[in-house]
């Protein structure tokens, strides 16, 4: 009943002095026990533990985040438009896998869309004043300004799929190369011998290997690469119904084809239906990321997987890990760490 008192007297929470003279250490010594030092003692743990739970102390983790000039918060950024995040699985897979990962620690996630000039200023300011330890930058254009101002800012960061070859920032990606292989070749052990190609937006690199390992797939197995049966997409829905009827307008003979998106999938075989085409007899059909769109259309769509979440989950290990690193970013070097996650083809009724 003592421990009540003290807790109640007031109506104000205990202190960090008082929890010390509780134990009979100094101030210092409950302050590395609360954050886990290994510099102490087994007794005097058990010693500051005790207080802790007589008193009802709970640590005031904003001052002690102040203290450490840390926020204990993270931003996940995505520089799109908020219709087109709320309409394609990969960012709810995503943020999933960054959700599953981050609450295993005490940091808040923060969801900021970037998606307009208006919107990247706004965020400029909020970066610029250091209010998130760290960000996360999912689906980001080649010529995006937002990674430069991170390193410019030293603000810690990690990208989903790097910008190119040279990426200086810390990435996570699928093998969008050997996925888009691995599609080619599955349509050809089909028999399928004209095989165009929706595309992703080509501003993203992921896209621009999706459509190198595309190209190199008919390569390596002896066929030419057909540029009319090659149609640039943006990864939506109605970018794929356009490019297939397009590619169907110059190649009306065509018998199969890869999409960058299970999204664009979509669209392509709205429009294949549109023109009589039946799926897979007349066309087959690939798609990419094997979300719960694949596995829900009509007929269940072929598609290469790439483990989102576990991306998403990646991200958070790599970001917390440059937190932890207190280095200045010039003192680092250039060496940063590029994870590559393996991609599958899942079969299924539409090749």
């Amino acid at each position: 009943m003592a421990a009540h008192g003290a807790r109640s007297r007031g109506g104000r929470r205990p202190t960090l002095e008082e929890v010390a003279a509780r134990a009979g250490v100094g101030r210092g010594t409950v302050s590395r026990v609360i954050n886990g030092s290994p510099r102490v003692s087994d007794a005097t743990r058990e010693a500051v533990e005790a207080a802790v739970a007589e008193l009802g102390y709970v640590p005031n983790t904003a001052a002690r985040a102040l203290a450490a000039n840390r926020t204990d918060a993270i931003a996940l950024v995505v520089p799109e438009p908020e219709t087109r995040f709320f309409a394609e699985p990969y960012f709810s897979d995503m943020l999933r896998g960054v959700g599953s990962q981050l609450a295993e620690t005490e940091m808040q996630l923060l969801l900021i869309f970037a998606g307009s000039d208006r919107e990247r200023r706004r965020l400029a300011q909020y970066l610029a004043a250091h209010r998130v330890d760290g960000v996360l930058l999912v689906s980001v254009h080649a010529d995006d300004p937002l990674p430069d101002l991170l390193a410019q800012l030293e603000i810690p960061a990690v990208i989903s799929g790097p910008r190119s070859a040279e990426e200086s920032l810390p990435s996570v990606d699928s093998d969008n190369y050997a996925g888009a292989r691995s599609a080619v070749e599955h349509l050809l052990a089909r028999g399928r011998s004209t095989i165009g190609t929706i595309t992703g937006r080509l501003d993203v690199y992921g896209a621009q290997r999706r459509i190198d390992g595309y190209r190199d797939g008919l390569r390596d197995a002896g066929h030419e690469v057909d540029e009319d049966l090659i149609e640039a997409g943006d990864f939506s829905e109605e970018g794929g119904r356009r490019a297939m009827v397009e590619l169907l307008r110059r190649r009306p003979g065509l018998d199969a084809v890869f999409a960058a998106s299970d999204v664009t999938a979509a669209g392509a075989r709205q429009a294949l239906r549109e023109a009589g085409r039946r799926i897979p007899d007349d066309v087959a059909l690939v798609g990419f990321d094997d979300s719960a769109i694949a596995r829900h259309m009509d007929p269940p769509l072929t598609s290469v997987r790439q483990p989102v979440e576990e991306m998403g989950r990646a991200m958070i290990d790599l970001l917390l890990a440059e937190i932890a690193d207190a280095r200045p970013a010039a003192s680092r070097g250039l060496d940063r760490q590029q994870v590559v996650l393996p991609t599958q083809l899942v079969e299924r009724a539409s090749s």
